[in-house]
């Protein structure tokens, strides 16, 4: 059965658009790319076909993530933003809910990453084979069993944010891969957005900076 199709004109789909780029706001549940599942085709540039059929996609965010997300329009500026995303000259922001009552205000996780190829896609901690992986976290608000933080990671791994919370002790609200069962099952979908970035426009070179808020 073919995917439900997700209602783009009741948020705001496009947040920024120039001759180079889109920035969207992609909704949890939407894949980033196409599945390899036949069935499992339905995808941001499905939605983005009409008006923009060139877009191309400079990074992902998971199927479960919502938020904000860049494309460009050509290749010239697919190869521009894709160095700016590989070299680190971008700066992403993330909000999340976890689990429990947070006892500092801000840290940093340092924690290496592979994946765990027997139960793929999720990843593990491996201080052997691991890549090095870096999250800075800062407390936003506390609540009587949850709190929400803002997530900066300086590494781009998959499964970063979620793997490293968990590890942290506070899972995210929603996360069917890291979480336990009580606290996967306290919202229908992962509490993690994609909030804010900041990157350099390629024909311009100004300073961009994106904002869009979680909603939770």
């Amino acid at each position: 059965m073919p995917a439900k199709p997700f209602d783009l004109h009741c948020q705001n789909w496009i947040l920024y658009q120039d001759d180079d780029l889109v920035v969207i706001n992609k909704p949890s549940g939407l894949l980033s790319v196409p599945g390899k599942d036949e069935n499992n085709k339905q995808c941001v540039l499905t939605y983005l076909q009409h008006t923009h059929p060139d877009a191309l996609v400079v990074h992902r965010l998971d199927m479960d993530t919502s938020g904000i997300m860049v494309l460009a329009n050509h290749k010239a500026a697919h190869r521009h933003l894709s160095i700016q995303f590989q070299d680190r000259h971008t700066e992403k922001t993330y909000t999340a809910l976890c689990q429990g009552r947070c006892r500092q205000s801000n840290g940093t996780i340092q924690l290496p990453m592979r994946c765990d190829w027997e139960n793929r896609p999720k990843q593990i901690i491996d201080f052997i084979h691991g890549r090095h992986a870096i999250t800075r976290w800062q407390l936003i608000q506390q609540y009587n069993d949850y709190f929400k933080v803002e997530l900066y990671p300086h590494t781009g791994r998959s499964h970063q944010l979620r793997l490293h919370m968990k590890m942290l002790g506070h899972p995210i609200l929603g996360d069917v891969f890291y979480a336990d069962h009580l606290t996967r099952a306290q919202r229908p979908r992962l509490m993690l957005h994609a909030s804010a970035i900041r990157f350099n426009q390629p024909t311009t070179n100004q300073r961009l900076h994106i904002r869009c808020e979680s909603g939770f």
